[in-house]
């Protein structure tokens, strides 16, 4: 592993959809996600983690420091148990080890950091540890991302598609078609912002500047190996990079955020009063004069 990172950052993502749903709402029928006062559209942080997590997976393919803990098919409680293992204790010896071993919290902390990278950057909530009275049980990851939200507000669309494959004997005896539904969204552009601490890297999971690299390789291709018929053509557009000269940052987030604005062009064929259907209706500007001392920016794309 290389070192630990020493600097601050914060950093917007800008992506899109066309066509497609880029975040189903399973308590709304898989509709795409949208706030319901102001019509903006919106995909969680969940949805953002899972694409990188799916993203370090495909190109690391389980190489020792670079597993995933949270994924599909595998119980969170067998990747816990490596850790006893390792350590040479199990659930039932857990408790009088720790009496024994005042260190224990920590050595279990960092066996699942070095080995899980989305531990070592989102941190995580892991069951086995927390119902054994281990300090170590919830980790707090020094890369945190909020819900992304749409430039303008987005039109969801329900679409109607027929199917000739039936599916029983008796529904081809009635019928030759089948009916169903897609959501969809023509176009959206979201924005997501994110943040990485130096200072939970080096006091708790050892983020490095290796694993540094490959979150903004995995954020610019998250979506180029998680193509599907329904999320459609998503992309990711910029990924604008705020890096501080200090551990602990030299401006308020919220300032660095403010200095990157999204606007409609305004070229006599496009205006606000027609909707945005493809990424060269927008113009992305960075107020660099805004970006304080001591703050660098960087466009990844």
């Amino acid at each position: 592993m290389s070192e630990v990172i020493k600097n601050r950052y914060e950093f917007v993502i800008l992506f899109d959809v066309e066509n497609g749903n880029p975040n189903g709402d399973p308590d709304a029928g898989n509709m795409p996600r949208v706030d319901p006062e102001t019509g903006y559209g919106l995909v969680t942080d969940v949805c953002l983690k899972r694409k990188i997590r799916n993203y370090v997976e495909t190109v690391r393919e389980n190489e020792k420091g670079y597993r995933i803990y949270i994924k599909d098919g595998v119980p969170l409680n067998r990747s816990d148990l490596e850790a006893y293992a390792d350590l040479g204790v199990d659930e039932k010896t857990i408790k009088d080890a720790k009496k024994k071993d005042s260190t224990l919290d920590e050595r279990v902390r960092d066996f699942m950091c070095q080995n899980f990278y989305d531990i070592r950057t989102f941190g995580a909530v892991m069951t086995t540890f927390v119902k054994a009275a281990l300090n170590c049980g919830q980790v707090r990851g020094p890369v945190q991302l909020g819900f992304a939200r749409s430039v303008e507000p987005v039109v969801p669309q329900e679409v109607t598609i027929t199917r000739v494959a039936i599916t029983t004997e008796a529904d081809a005896e009635k019928k030759g078609t089948e009916m169903g539904r897609k959501h969809i969204i023509p176009y959206g552009l979201y924005r997501a912002e994110g943040y990485v601490s130096a200072n939970l890297a080096r006091k708790v999971t050892g983020f490095s500047e290796e694993d540094l690299a490959l979150l903004w390789e995995a954020i610019i291709n998250m979506f180029e190996h998680d193509h599907s018929a329904s999320r459609g053509k998503m992309a990711v557009r910029e990924l604008i990079v705020f890096k501080h000269d200090s551990e602990l940052g030299n401006a308020p987030s919220y300032k660095l955020f403010d200095t990157v604005t999204v606007t409609r062009k305004q070229n006599g064929t496009q205006d606000e009063h027609i909707p945005a259907r493809c990424y060269a209706d927008y113009e992305v500007h960075i107020d660099e004069a805004a970006i304080p001392e001591h703050v660098t920016c960087m466009r990844m794309i």
